[in-house]
Parts: structure tokens; C-alpha cells; sequence
């Protein structure tokens, strides 16, 4: 049972984007049977709730996880099991070909004039298993030396029922406070798990609408350039347009189109992606519901939140402020801005009201780590319980029985049974006992002194793992916030190229219909507008992807997901 205990022991807001599965947890059991009668007939429509939903429940990966969680609480159980009455019976039957002979003294009884001896005949019969009726003779003038007799049948069985009953153990009783932690531990490494299938899904879902997104605006740029080529081959058909500029927006069209097929093909990528995050088949045809549109909403006051200067005011949370002015000199001395720079370092350079708001027990993995803590402690408490006696109460019932023969032994013959002279002829007997079993350990070799060394030792691993974990999750908050306000100010940027694109290229159309624009600025001008709305959708795809990994290192990705 110590063993099992030790493999027990050692086991052991508003913001930018619609927050990732936010109604994981709210879909209706109606409408789940509905999604999975769905995931075998036509198209699946899929909104990113579903989506998640859908892999949380079905991922091959989770589900080995959970198949671990469920090995935990059989492991849990049979650490349990230990303290419940253990019940054995057991039967067996031997051919003593060869009885085992003892030595038995018949000689002087204490120096009379007469005494019981054997002759010769008698020891020999008996040595063979046969009857010997001793008698009284006279006592030769030396003593007959001890004599080899074989005891017992030839043919021997027996059969039992045993129970024994743990009444204290301290290694048991520890085991059953690690039981409920041990549940715990893999509770929460599924839950780990779900986090990571969460994100995947998050990221490949934003990148599907990305990806159908742009492709619906190439088809869009395709048509609206299929018009200006017949508008400018007509024209040069009535003679006032060069062929040279039917045959630029040829070649423009022809690279259009060769790009809006590798478009469909990554956009079947992305779908193909988003199946295999799902664990979904990718035979199953699916049907995105969710709009690009409706994972933005307003980015200023996400920037409030990340205490961020917007990217076209330079002006924070505040709004539209005044212009920059060199800072004023400081005031404290050279000690205390050094605190006041450590204390910024400490703090992951976050603000102190950010700062003061962060809960490293949102994240799943500090919330493991005490876990794991919890049982190093009660691996250390087991360890030290090795030295606690242990106490059981054991009850045994049970028959045997022998035989000159296989026959004779499996006759059962009972107390009344009798020879035909009147003589017991009894061959099985019933036997029982109770009594209680103490086991004191006195000295091992001072083995459990280095186990407990260990455990001590781990313990100590434990807490230098907290605060490399506290260092490691403020890092990565600063990382996740700064490529969020990153990717922020590229998307506002990007946009702002990109309306300043679609100016220049309607204008130089304009210009270019009217006869006072050249074909090549119209060229330039739509090489340019696409240029702008492929980084226009990269930088989108980039703050999706930075806010996912933002709620992730805030440890939000997973409540928002179970909300």
C-alpha cells in the first residue's frame, strides 16, 4: 500500500476582440445534439463558440487527457481500497511422496527399572507409516539411541478463508488527504489542456476569417479591374487608348487572378487547419457563421485597459492631449529612483494600479504548482509516517485434512465417522483463530532518514519554482501587452494606409476615364491598394492573435472560454 501511495505522491471586459468561446459553456444541450447530427449531414455552420465547444469535447488529445484524469481516480481508488477488509481464501493439495522424518529420543524415561522401547519390527512399521502398539519391557544396559519417524500422511490438503481488517496505518491516512489533492492535480492538467485546444481553435478560427475576408476583397479588386479592362479596350477600340494600355491591365489582371487562386487555396488551408484544431474529420464540410466584423469592437478602449497611447493621438487613455513637451528634471535623489526602478522591474513593468490587479492564480499553471507543492508536503508528512506502527486484526477459518491416498484424503470423512471395529476414522479437521497483527519498525538502516531528505529537497525545488514561475508569467504579461499595443498601432497605421490607397486608386481611375490620367498611374495606383489591404489583413490577423495570447498570459483565455 506505501508503494501505491508513493506513485500516488509523485505523480504527480470591453476590449478589441469578442472574447474567445465566451459561450463555451452557455450552448444548450438542445443545441449540441443539433451540432453533432450536423458533423455527419451537409455543411456544419460553426460560430467560434461552437468551434470550441465542439474541440473541447472531441479533440483526440483531450480526450487522452481525460482518459489520465480518470486513471487518477482509479489510482485514487485503490489507494482507498486499502483500508476496506481484505478478504482471501485459499485451498491446496499436496503428494508428500516423501514424508520428512524427525528424530524422536525413546530411550531411558528417567532411570526406572522398566521403560517403553521399540523392537526393530515396531520402528520399521512405523517409519513406513504403519500402526505400532508400544509396550512396557525391561530397559537394556544401554539406552536405545533416538530413532527417525515420519509424521503424517502421504496425501495432505487444506483450505481457508482469511480476513484481515487495517486498524491504523499512518501512510494510509495521509494517503487519503493526497487522494482528494492527487484528483486536483489532474483536474487541473485537463484543464491546461482545454486552454491550449482553446487557443488553437481561437487562432485558426481568426485566421480562416482573415483568410475568407481577403479573398472575398480580391474577388471584389478581380471585377472592379475586369470593368476598367473593357472600359480601356473599348476605348482603344474607338481609338483613343494605346494598346500598350489594354495590355498592362492584362498583365495586372492575369497576376490578380493567379493571386486570388492562391487565396482559395490558403483559405483551404485555414479551414483545413481549423478542422484538425478541432479534431473534426476532414471529409466534414463547414460553414464559418461568425463575421470578421464581429470580433472588433472598439480598440480605444482596450488601449484604456492596456494604459497604452493611442497610435494617432499619442495620447493614452486621455484622448487627444497636447504636444510633447522635454521632461521636467527630477526632483528625488538617485537612491530613490533606484527603488522606484526596481519596484517598475519587480513588477513586470506594469503600472501599479496593473500591477496591483494581476492575480497569478488565474494562471492555470501557478494553480499546478501549488498543487504539486500540496503534495510534495504530503509526500514528506508519508515518508515520516514510515516510522508509525501499524496495527490490523486478522480472523482465519478454516479445514485439512490427510491420507495414505488420493481417494482417501478426498473422502471427508467427519467426527462421527467410524471403522467397522468402532474406532474414530475421522481424516479433516476444522481449525480458526483471531487475534490482531502490530508491526513496530526499529531501525532500517537509516533509510528513511534520506527519504525524507529527499522529500525536503524537492519541497525546496518547489519554491525556487514559484518564483522562476512568477518571473516567467511577468514576462510574459509584458510581452503579450507590448505586441497587443504593437500590433494596435500597425493595424492603425495599416488602416490608415489602406483608406489612403483606395483614395489613390479611385482618383487615378477617375483621372484615367476622364483623359487626363496615364494607364500606368491607374497600375500603380491598384499595386499599391493591394500592397496596403494585404498588410491591412496581416495586421489584423496579428491583433487577433496578440489578444488571444494577451488573455492567455492574464490566465482570461480560460474563464472567458468557460463563461
Amino acid at each position: 500500500m506505501k508503494n501505491h501511495l508513493r506513485v500516488l505522491l509523485l505523480a504527480a471586459g470591453p476590449g478589441l476582440l469578442v472574447p474567445a468561446g465566451a459561450a463555451l459553456a452557455q450552448t444548450a444541450p438542445a443545441a449540441q445534439s443539433v451540432l453533432a447530427t450536423q458533423a455527419t449531414i451537409g455543411k456544419l455552420p460553426l460560430s467560434l463558440a461552437q468551434a470550441i465547444d465542439y474541440a473541447v469535447k472531441n479533440k483526440p488529445t483531450l480526450l487522452a487527457t481525460r482518459l489520465g484524469e480518470q486513471t487518477a481516480k482509479a489510482k485514487v481508488g485503490e489507494i482507498r481500497s486499502a483500508g476496506l477488509p481484505q478478504v482471501n481464501v485459499a485451498a491446496n493439495v499436496a503428494d508428500n511422496f516423501k514424508l520428512q522424518k524427525s528424530l524422536v529420543n525413546f530411550g531411558a524415561l528417567g532411570g526406572g527399572a522398566s521403560a517403553t522401547t521399540l523392537t526393530q519390527a515396531d520402528i520399521t512399521a512405523a517409519q513406513n507409516g504403519g500402526t505400532v502398539n508400544l509396550g512396557t519391557v525391561q530397559l537394556p544396559s544401554e539406552p536405545v539411541p533416538p530413532q527417525a519417524f515420519a509424521f503424517g500422511l502421504q496425501w495432505a490438503g487444506n483450505t481457508s478463508a482469511s480476513v484481515s481488517q487495517l486498524l491504523f496505518d499512518g501512510a494510509y491516512l495521509i494517503g487519503l488527504k493526497a487522494a482528494k489533492v492527487y484528483e486536483e492535480l489532474a483536474q487541473k492538467q485537463t484543464q491546461q489542456a482545454e486552454i491550449e485546444v482553446v487557443e488553437q481553435v481561437s487562432k485558426a478560427y481568426y485566421s480562416t476569417l482573415v483568410a475568407r475576408e481577403r479573398l472575398q476583397l480580391l474577388s471584389r479588386n478581380v471585377q472592379r479591374l475586369d470593368t476598367l479592362l473593357y472600359q480601356t479596350n473599348e476605348t482603344f477600340k474607338a481609338g483613343f487608348a494605346e494598346k500598350l494600355d489594354v495590355q498592362r491591365l492584362q498583365v495586372q489582371r492575369n497576376n490578380l487572378v493567379v493571386e486570388q487562386q492562391k487565396a482559395a487555396r490558403l483559405t483551404e488551408l485555414s479551414v483545413a487547419l481549423l478542422k484538425f484544431q478541432m479534431g473534426l474529420p476532414q471529409s466534414q464540410d463547414v460553414r464559418l457563421t461568425d463575421e470578421l466584423s464581429n470580433a472588433l469592437v472598439d480598440a480605444g478602449t482596450l488601449r484604456q485597459r492596456l494604459g497604452a497611447a493611442s497610435f494617432a493621438t499619442g495620447a493614452g487613455d486621455i484622448g487627444l492631449g497636447p504636444v510633447p513637451t522635454a521632461p521636467a528634471t527630477p526632483t528625488t535623489d538617485a537612491g530613490a529612483q533606484r527603488d522606484q526602478d526596481q519596484q517598475t522591474a519587480l513588477s513586470g513593468a506594469r503600472t501599479g494600479q496593473l500591477a496591483a490587479a494581476f492575480n497569478y492564480n488565474n494562471r492555470i499553471e501557478f494553480s499546478t504548482l501549488e498543487t504539486q507543492q500540496a503534495l510534495a508536503g504530503l509526500d514528506l508528512a508519508n515518508r515520516r509516517a514510515g516510522a508509525y506502527p501499524r496495527l490490523l486484526a486478522t480472523a482465519a477459518y478454516g479445514f485439512s485434512g490427510s491420507g495414505k491416498t488420493a481417494s482417501d484424503l478426498f473422502g471427508f470423512r467427519g467426527p462421527d465417522s467410524r471403522t467397522g471395529n468402532g474406532f474414530s476414522n475421522q481424516n479433516w479437521f476444522g481449525f480458526g483463530n483471531v487475534g490482531l497483527s502490530l508491526q513496530i519498525p526499529v531501525f532500517d538502516g537509516f533509510r528513511r532518514k534520506y527519504l525524507v531528505q529527499q522529500s525536503r529537497i524537492q519541497q525546496q525545488i518547489i519554491e525556487r519554482g514559484f518564483e522562476t514561475l512568477r518571473q516567467s508569467i511577468d514576462l510574459q504579461d509584458t510581452q503579450s501587452r507590448t505586441s497587443l499595443v504593437n500590433a494596435l498601432d500597425v493595424l492603425d497605421n495599416q488602416k490608415a494606409n489602406l483608406a489612403l490607397a483606395e483614395e489613390v486608386a479611385r482618383v487615378s481611375r477617375i483621372k484615367f476615364e476622364e483623359g487626363v490620367g496615364a494607364n500606368l498611374e491607374v497600375i500603380s495606383a491598384e499595386t499599391g491598394l493591394r500592397e496596403a489591404q494585404t498588410n491591412y489583413y496581416a495586421a489584423l490577423y496579428d491583433v487577433l492573435v496578440a489578444k488571444v495570447d494577451r488573455d492567455k498570459a492574464t490566465g482570461e483565455l480560460y474563464r472567458k472560454a468557460s463563461n
